[in-house]
């Protein structure tokens, strides 16, 4: 490590928040606080979603903040602009990082302008819209364009199942994305300070990687290592970080993705701030890459020491 403690100043570690996440986020950055303060990290736990806290931020004496928390209002950009607006330092992604990594519609569209593969897709709105979502033909995944943890996330077979899941999905978000449905393993590939980290496969005997299996379910196996030949895995790695980097992404991060039964990739999403609990994945990979979970936090920790929070 090339960090001290002390280099690091007073630091917020911000967890909770209000998002459909609330109870990961509390998981996760308690996990993250705990873990600073063994290391003798001068580290607070500070909720968004309590009275007062931001303007704790600006008149408590912190030098940067650990930013943990999930879903909206702490992935999307909104407590990263407020942070850039009082000039603290944070971890991770920066505003349109942030922005366009939690919209899921607006980062495929920017991975398809830009050649990554991603899976044939189409906007919900409104009802009307989903003769759009049927033209891609069923099965479908039906998702809010703007959440995390799988939540209002299912699978739709036919016509009748899809109105099910678009109206499920529209009570998390107004904005709801029908995928084509892909067959075959999902992976995902934490990325750290620049460096695709070994990539984890996902099984699941649910439909899918949904909430129950990331968080609840003792059935989820994770492979790591994955199972792929170190030339695919090292072109996978390649394919994550441009899908990364492309969405302006920075400093930490992870990108889910599936292949078909042809080995044909198809990038899923980019989470900025991802999982931190005992059952995450980036903790995983990282432990597989040599990083214990201390070791992991600090380094995630000093993405707020350079530039990585600016766009």
């Amino acid at each position: 490590m090339t960090s001290q403690a002390d280099e690091f100043g007073k630091v917020a570690v911000l967890l909770g928040g209000q998002s459909a996440e609330r109870e990961i986020s509390l998981k996760s950055g308690g996990a993250v606080l705990t873990a600073l303060v063994r290391q003798g990290v001068d580290a607070y736990g500070l909720d968004p979603a309590q009275t007062g806290a931001l303007e704790q931020l600006g008149s408590g004496g912190f030098a940067r903040a650990f930013i943990i928390l999930h879903g909206r209002g702490g992935e999307d950009g909104q407590i990263q602009g407020a942070l850039e607006t009082i000039g603290l330092a944070y971890t991770g992604s920066g505003v349109l990082g942030s922005a366009l990594g939690m919209d899921k519609y607006r980062c495929k569209r920017l991975w398809q302008g830009c050649g990554l593969p991603t899976a044939d897709f189409a906007l919900l709105r409104q009802e009307a819209d989903l003769a759009q979502a049927g033209a891609l033909g069923f099965p479908l995944m039906i998702k809010p364009a703007r959440e995390g943890s799988s939540l209002g996330m299912a699978r739709a077979d036919d016509p009748e199942t899809l109105v099910k899941a678009w109206r499920a999905a529209a009570q998390y978000d107004a904005l709801v994305l029908a995928e084509r449905w892909i067959k075959g393993p999902e992976y995902t590939c934490a990325v750290l300070n620049g460096e695709a980290l070994p990539l984890i496969r996902l099984e699941t005997p649910r439909a899918f990687y949904d909430y129950e299996a990331k968080y609840l379910a003792d059935t989820t196996r994770y492979l790591c290592p994955c199972g792929l030949d170190a030339e695919s895995e090292s072109c996978l790695k390649t394919m994550c970080l441009d899908a990364f980097d492309t969405v302006g992404a920075a400093g930490w991060g992870r990108v889910d993705f599936m292949l078909d039964g042809g080995g044909q990739p198809y990038l899923l999403e980019v989470n900025t701030v991802p999982g931190m609990t005992d059952h995450s994945l980036v903790p995983m990979a990282a432990q597989a890459h040599g990083l214990d979970f201390d070791a992991l936090v600090w380094r995630i920790l000093e993405t707020s020491l350079g530039e990585t929070s600016l766009e």
